[in-house]
């Protein structure tokens, strides 16, 4: 299991990606790094992160598995974009021009990329930090100036996993039907808020827990749901557990308490480590991969940048990732494998096609 403890150069003698972007911003102390990872589908697309890192080797960890990821996702819905990931390792929250400048200086680097990477909105960035990174760059994804486009990829994200959900149902139970099913929404924010009001809205019983805990009560007050707090969300009874937040949630620490039978969130690299989607497999959970349940998002404004207009139709291409995932769970289920190896098969699939392709 990865200790968290490597260098930087450590870290960059294993990366498997096209390249490296490293760049420490003295006015307020962050480090940029940006992940490509690969090029095969085409150009190279992915959010930009923002966080406080205890090292900034983190956060350069954090956007390589990142990169990596989104590889994954785009090969996963046969999407014509390579895996790429941007990190602001930021020494603490920043507000105001320190913030804007970074932004700023953070669009200037894209620009001398010239069009290799294309970035977008991720955790901790909104969509007035992509406006500001869009005011010194074009390479911006989301951020289109179209004034009856959306402007918010969470509700696409959360539509994504709602048919992930389904389709989950489906291969485990023979329905998708979400009456009397109980759904545990780790992270109440951009996607996981407007998942918990899908969730409800389809009749099921929603479970919220969040770090904001008035967030998570006002929502539960809301759509008539039950709060859950961060020292028992492993261990409460749930069919489905959603994880929205933060990665990492699946390890050997909390793997054995878990009391679900699904799992399928929003949050990007929810295992600690491959051996986790082994050890699901054994304890009879069914594991969404993240990198397909989650591309919501990224899907539906990659449309709107390809120029797709029609909310109707974005609605429906996310939808179909449930359609993807029902290929995935069947595949697994033939084979007696986690759901993680049938899709990482059809990721190379996808990636091997294209360079017969080429």
């Amino acid at each position: 299991m990865d200790d968290g403890g490597e260098g930087f150069l450590e870290l960059i003698e294993a990366w498997d990606g096209v390249g490296l972007v490293v760049r420490y911003d003295e006015q307020t102390g962050s480090w940029i790094f940006i992940a490509l990872h690969d090029d095969t589908l085409g150009p190279m697309v992915g959010g930009c992160r923002m966080r406080v890192y205890a090292r900034p080797e983190d956060g350069l960890r954090d956007a390589m598995r990142l990169g990596r990821g989104m590889t994954h996702k785009w090969a996963a819905i046969n999407f014509p974009f390579g895996g790429a990931k941007a990190v602001l390792a930021i020494p603490k929250p920043l507000v105001g021009s320190q913030r804007r400048g970074l932004l700023h200086r953070f669009g200037a680097l894209l620009n001398s990329l010239a069009g290799a990477y294309g970035t977008g909105e991720d955790l901790g960035t909104t969509p007035d930090d992509l406006r500001a990174v869009a005011s010194v760059s074009k390479h911006v994804i989301g951020i289109h100036g179209i004034e009856d486009a959306p402007s918010d990829p969470g509700p696409f994200t959360a539509l994504g996993v709602f048919a992930g959900i389904r389709s989950a149902l489906r291969h485990r139970h023979g329905s998708d039907d979400l009456t009397d099913r109980s759904v545990l929404v780790q992270g109440v924010g951009h996607v996981g808020g407007p998942l918990a009001r899908m969730i409800s809205k389809a009749g099921g019983s929603v479970l919220l827990c969040d770090v904001d805990a008035d967030l998570a009560f006002a929502i539960s007050v809301e759509i008539g749901g039950n709060v859950v707090t961060q020292e028992n969300v492993y261990r409460t009874r749930c069919d489905v557990y959603a994880p929205c937040a933060v990665g990492a949630t699946l390890s050997p620490a909390t793997i054995p308490n878990l009391r679900c039978d699904i799992i399928a969130g929003s949050a990007n690299n929810q295992l600690e480590s491959v051996a986790d989607a082994h050890a699901l497999a054994e304890r009879g959970i069914l594991y969404a991969p993240d990198y397909v349940v989650n591309a919501g998002g990224a899907m539906a404004f990659t449309l709107i940048y390809q120029g797709e207009r029609r909310v109707a139709e974005l609605e429906r291409r996310v939808r179909g990732i449930g359609d993807a995932l029902d290929e995935i769970f069947a595949e697994a289920g033939a084979a007696g494998e986690s759901p993680l190896e049938a899709a990482q098969r059809r990721v190379q699939r996808a990636l091997q096609s294209a360079e017969n392709r080429g």
